[in-house]
């Protein structure tokens, strides 16, 4: 936004309480004075649906712990980009799929009518009122859902892979080993890529990764 000529200000959870000494209604009101557009990104979706709903100016969400839409524009703006239309396109998510982007990606890509597949342990996959959001908009636009454990079913004729962390944030490190145990057969690698029998499969991720051991958390 800078870069295109916006003044741009920005608030951190030590510049603003939202909710502790001001209520998010009056915080609203008062940026929606200050600000042409308002970007929330926190936790709780119910307070970016406050902001948006006393604002009186576009509110947009930045990231919560239900939703990450503005990780869809970046992410089917680039499948668009690389294939040139999303018309038919296969987009497979592997991996902890009980999370923002996963669920995203399953609901905004069946609304674009991209074919959505999910590999995820049985726990971690998305809830069944996601799911049924998904499957009526597929339903709509004629594309496929397809939510299961195996991962060679939900990654055969995938255009995209696509995986995250298997690690969120405030994950108990003594749980790691067992979490890592679990999504080890969930791992992107070449043996998953020949599984797709395609041999233009590009793989996507939201980043941060944890692939080596450059990082802390890696090294951990």
């Amino acid at each position: 936004a800078h870069d295109l000529g916006a003044k741009v200000d920005y608030y951190d959870k030590g510049d603003i309480h939202l909710g502790v000494k001001e209520s998010i209604t009056d915080t609203a009101c008062v940026f929606g004075r200050m600000y042409d557009g308002i970007e929330f990104r926190g936790f709780r979706q119910e307070d970016v649906e406050t902001l948006s709903h006393h604002a009186q100016v576009p509110v947009w969400n930045g990231l919560t712990n239900e939703w990450h839409p503005t990780q869809m524009i970046a992410d089917f703006m680039t499948m668009k980009e690389h294939f040139g239309t999303l018309n038919n396109l296969t987009l497979t998510y592997v991996g902890d799929a009980d999370n923002n982007v996963a669920r995203d990606l399953l609901v905004t890509g069946a609304m674009l009518g991209v074919n959505v597949h999910i590999a995820a342990p049985e726990d971690l996959q998305p809830n069944s009122d996601i799911q049924q959001l998904a499957f009526n908009y597929a339903n709509q636009l004629g594309s496929t859902i397809k939510i299961t454990s195996n991962v060679a079913e939900a990654v055969y004729q995938a255009d995209v892979i696509y995986t995250d962390v298997w690690l969120s944030m405030g994950t108990d490190e003594k749980e790691w080993d067992t979490r890592i145990e679990k999504m080890l057969s969930y791992q992107v690698n070449a043996n998953m890529l020949k599984k797709t029998g395609l041999d233009h499969t590009i793989v996507m991720h939201c980043l941060p990764a944890f692939h080596d051991t450059n990082t802390k958390v890696g090294q951990k």
